[in-house]
């Protein structure tokens, strides 16, 4: 009876998963429309357009910040605060803190349809072109010193579509699909996201990875064991690397190191 009621009503409301996915669906629309005007970009434009993605960020967050580094200044240069007032002064920063938490999240989801779009951009360049061009920087150049998938023309840096992963040589060769477009809305809502095997879960999770990473904080990627954290890290490394993040794999390293 109770199995019965709980189809009935599933059909006149609708599923839990029907009504997200029917919140999250309109965000494809927004990220193609974004991804279509890339198309006729430079690789230098369209590294360009990841900093003004980040500028957008900062510029909302920047009241915020000010007032934060402010108080942390107070900290620094009077070392012999009375505690009361230190403590008074970490309340604040505390909460200046989680205001901006709020209000990165709110500057992300505009920015998300710009952000998903570079990315996608930069994985169909890397899989039609077999590589990006740009106007060789100090970074270029400071990465290729390490991979050998950046390579100089002149004063161009050429970034391949081929590059080491777990040891093995891979080919770049995926553009994210509409369904993996859904899959990284839904991660960058912080909601799980199911997918069945074959159906890019780790080119999905490039998509909020690199959104979040914009945000100046960092981002950590869990995935289920040692093997697939180094190899999927250095698999999608290039995606970000290619426009001015870094990217590293805990499990490289020593404990507590």
């Amino acid at each position: 009876m109770l199995d019965f009621l709980g189809k009935t009503v599933a059909k006149l409301f609708g599923s839990k998963a029907e009504k997200d996915l029917k919140d999250v669906v309109p965000y494809v629309a927004l990220i193609n429309a974004e991804y279509a005007k890339l198309a006729g970009l430079t690789d230098d434009q369209l590294r360009g357009r990841t900093q003004e993605v980040r500028q957008q960020i900062d510029q909302q967050l920047a009241d915020l910040d000010g007032r934060i580094a402010g108080l942390q200044q107070q900290l620094d240069s009077q070392p012999n605060l009375d505690i009361a007032r230190k403590e008074q002064i970490f309340d604040q920063i505390d909460a200046l803190e989680k205001q901006r938490n709020k209000d990165l999240e709110v500057a992300l989801t505009a920015v998300l349809p710009q952000a998903f779009a570079i990315v996608k951009e930069t994985a169909r360049r890397y899989a039609q072109n077999g590589r990006l061009v740009v106007t060789a920087t100090e970074m270029d150049y400071s990465y290729a010193a390490s991979h050998p998938n950046v390579t100089f023309e002149g004063d161009q840096a050429i970034w391949s579509n081929k590059w080491l992963a777990a040891g093995a040589e891979i080919t770049w060769d995926m553009v994210h699909y509409d369904v993996q477009l859904i899959g990284g809305v839904v991660l960058h809502q912080g909601k799980i996201a199911e997918m069945a095997t074959g159906e890019g879960k780790t080119l999905v999770s490039t998509l909020p990875a690199f959104l979040n990473a914009l945000g100046g904080r960092g981002v950590h990627l869990v995935t289920v064991n040692d093997y697939l954290a180094k190899r999927d890290s250095e698999w999608n490394a290039p995606l970000f690397e290619f426009h001015g993040l870094t990217v590293d794999c805990i499990d490289k390293h020593q404990p507590n190191t």
